[in-house]
């Protein structure tokens, strides 16, 4: 079972760095994250958890995830500072 915050973290958190920083950690392709495994693995810690998540969606076919929560982190208003 995946942890509810992390599933609402990877689709509205960016990636803060590399080649594809700026982009909504859903959206990484899996490619890039297979190119963490061969390097070594995830970074440590929560981004390592959170891309660990997207990762086991995407390879095995449950991209349905992502685009319901993504409709659903759409639908919600967002918080005022």
């Amino acid at each position: 079972m995946f942890d509810k915050k992390i599933l609402i973290e990877i689709v509205t958190e960016d990636m803060p760095f590399g080649k594809y920083k700026g982009t909504i950690l859903a959206d990484l392709p899996v490619s890039y994250l297979e190119w963490f495994l061969r390097k070594g693995g995830f970074p440590p810690g929560r981004l390592g958890q959170q891309l660990a998540t997207v990762f086991e969606i995407k390879s095995n076919g449950l991209q349905e995830i992502i685009t319901n929560l993504k409709a659903i982190s759409r639908a919600k208003p967002q918080a005022r500072a």
